[in-house]
């Protein structure tokens, strides 16, 4: 074989060219598998961001078209109050008022449209006061032991829209 010296006086085979090229290739192809890894795992995790952001999109949306009628169904409240006190002033024995069957078709018509819009009142006469829920107006002695901390007439309703509160309801509390 031959012997060529390099310039630090080393020794140098022709099998040593061969050895050096393949090593440096053996560097190169670990380079680009590390990269590969690399940019394989960016790219799952690109995808993975992309995929939670679809899906947390599609939710905000579904959340939209469930309240997207609030603010019209929070205007037609106050109608809904004055159809609940005419009906309650009709029901009342000591005086003339009445309502007609045509109007208390519209009533329950509404409230069957606002319903299946998911609407649905709250339930506050009895029940313990929750503030998260409820607004005081004032207190009051409860008229008996177990009543104390739980509401005792409920001045104005408070409404739910799919499970939201749109309106906390106004009421009295027995202390």
């Amino acid at each position: 074989m031959a012997v060529a010296n390099d310039k630090k006086g080393k020794k140098e085979t022709k099998n040593d060219a061969p050895n050096k090229e393949l090593e440096k290739l053996q560097e190169r192809i670990e380079t680009l598998e590390s990269e590969n890894e690399e940019q394989k795992d960016k790219f799952l995790r690109l995808f993975a961001e992309f995929e939670n952001f679809k899906k947390r999109n599609t939710k905000e949306r579904f959340e939209l078209l469930k309240t997207a009628a609030q603010d019209t169904i929070s205007a037609i409240l106050p109608v809904l109050d004055d159809f609940d006190r005419a009906k309650k002033s009709a029901e009342d024995e000591s005086t003339d008022e009445h309502i007609s069957e045509g109007i208390l078709m519209v009533y329950n018509k509404l409230y069957k449209v606002l319903d299946g819009k998911g609407l649905t009142p709250m339930v506050t006469e009895g029940v313990v006061f929750d503030p998260e829920l409820h607004e005081a107006i004032t207190e009051i002695p409860a008229p008996t032991e177990e009543m104390k901390g739980k509401v005792i007439d409920t001045i104005e309703k408070g409404y739910l829209l799919n499970d939201k509160i749109i309106r906390f309801a106004k009421v009295v509390v027995g202390k």
